[in-house]
């Protein structure tokens, strides 16, 4: 089968959350399976050139209709961790930016974005079974294809991703008119008209005119549908209900898995699980932790990820002085979002800077997040929200335990020891709580070092199961293939 990803990011070349990393696991595990994949990227001026290997000019003088003229684009190929991209890059200022979100024009600049690859597969005579895109940024794509590209390209198909509900891509209605497309056919609440009335939502295009929606895990799918969770909109996916669905992500077990990291001083798997005790002296020498070991033990419990409202940032900090109550150690690896979390927790680390049982380190470091995985005893992760969530998976891999809150992608990824009724004992892997406040986090951070403590053995079986659990990118490649083959054959439906 031949897929072009078309998306705005693309680890490692172009990285700002985690659909990077999901493009790029995605890509690479179909291509493993002996599928022709492609990858359709903005080309930034800020992105990692170092990581593209043999870069080439694809494609000169690429005019892209827009706004009644035409914008001149050139097409660089280069190899990505040995996947095939294409780098739009206008001859404008759309891309060359210092960053790849944040302007005030990002809609425009992605739905310009959208066409152009559009316009490179239209005249290179590229014909995919499946267009995959990614989140608002591409959400113009399937627009476009149905409404303006028909003629020559009739039988592309339409996979649509949507990474966060949040982030909906809303902007003028008159975008639609520079696009090429008819406003007044689109500017309905049936199409692309947003909940407001004024503007267009560019998700919600995405949704209505692609033939397959997915979003990151089952149960962020359900809630999208349901709660709030689907910022309005619910009812556009309760339209579309037949052609949407959850599929988990996964994690790329060449980089996360401890039996083969080379970023912590001692490989272990479940076999000799016991050598993971050593990682975890090195995390405390590496972070000037005490080690208290001898003769009163104390677990570690991490925190790995962003410091924002999403992650549950009072959690967070909660979590982190129960845990110096009940005598455990607490490392912190994040990058605050905001002025206000950032004073917050630059102060609490200030002000813990001589305990010598607690590290925060306030920013991102990939080599310490291994270390960090691989010598804690527990992640904690206590999102208000998570569409799937990858710090769990890695926990699991690396025979962390993880303590997460029922939402998203966490709740289809751990399952509670003390209560999941759904898996056999044998098959739970962490602890959960529900509500999104300090009782409802000590619910679990409670059981979990009451374990550590008084039954280290159990403690130890209920980490080792957590690592037989296969997150890799295997099972979620094969779902997509699933969802490829069904749609690829279809008439797209009005």
């Amino acid at each position: 089968m031949y897929i072009v990803q078309i998306a705005s990011e693309c680890a490692p070349v172009i990285k700002a959350g985690g659909l990077g990393d999901v493009v790029y696991g995605l890509s690479r595990e179909l291509s493993k399976r002996g599928h022709e994949v492609e990858l359709i990227l903005p080309k930034y001026n800020n992105m990692r050139y170092d990581y593209i290997q043999e870069p080439d000019e694809a494609y000169r003088d690429l005019l892209v209709p827009w706004d009644g003229g035409m914008i001149n684009c050139s097409v660089m190929y280069g190899k990505v961790e040995e996947q095939n991209c294409f780098f739009i890059d206008p001859q404008n200022s759309f891309f060359n930016r210092g960053h790849y979100y944040g302007s005030n024009d990002d809609a425009l600049r992605f739905a310009f974005f959208s066409k152009a690859a559009l316009e490179f597969l239209l005249h290179t005579k590229k014909r995919p079974d499946i267009i995959h895109c990614h989140d608002w940024q591409t959400g113009l794509v399937p627009v476009l294809l149905f409404e303006v590209y028909q003629e020559g390209m009739s039988y592309q198909r339409v996979a649509y991703s949507i990474h966060n509900f949040k982030h909906q891509g809303y902007a003028p209605v008159k975008l639609l008119s520079e696009a090429g497309l008819n406003a007044g056919e689109l500017f309905r609440e049936d199409r692309l008209m947003a909940q407001n009335k004024k503007e267009i939502n560019l998700m919600k295009g995405g949704i209505v005119y692609s033939n397959a929606v997915n979003t990151v895990s089952p149960h962020y799918a359900w809630e999208a549908r349901h709660t709030s969770e689907g910022y309005g909109l619910g009812d556009t996916l309760n339209a579309h209900q037949a052609k949407f669905k959850g599929i988990l992500n996964g994690i790329d077990d060449r980089i996360w898995n401890p039996k083969v990291d080379t970023h912590i001083p001692v490989n272990y798997d479940i076999a000799n699980f016991a050598l993971k005790a050593k990682n975890k002296k090195a995390l405390r020498e590496r972070l000037w932790l005490r080690d208290p070991d001898e003769p009163t033990p104390r677990p570690i419990i991490a925190y790995i990820g962003r410091l924002d409202d999403q992650k549950g940032v009072h959690l967070v900090h909660h979590s982190m002085y129960y845990a110096l109550e009940r005598g455990a150690q607490f490392v912190l690896l994040g990058s605050p979002t905001g002025d206000k979390i950032r004073g917050w927790f630059q102060g609490e680390k200030n002000k813990l800077n001589d305990n010598p049982d607690v590290h925060l380190e306030l920013s991102f470091n990939e080599e310490l997040s291994h270390l960090i995985y691989a010598g804690a005893d527990m992640m904690v992760v206590p999102s208000n929200y998570e569409p799937c969530g990858l710090t769990q998976m890695i926990s699991l891999k690396y025979g962390t335990v993880p303590i997460v809150r029922s939402v998203g992608g966490l709740k289809n990824t751990v399952f509670d020891i003390d209560n999941d009724t759904d898996h056999p004992v044998e098959e739970r892997n962490g602890y959960v709580f529900e509500h999104p406040n300090p009782p409802g986090l000590e619910s679990a951070l409670r059981r979990a070092l009451d374990c550590w403590y008084m039954h280290r053995d159990s403690f130890d079986k209920l980490a080792k199961q957590g690592m037989k659990y296969d997150y890799s990118w295997k099972h979620p490649a094969d779902e997509y293939l699933e969802v490829y083959d069904n749609i690829r054959h279809k008439i797209v439906e009005e």
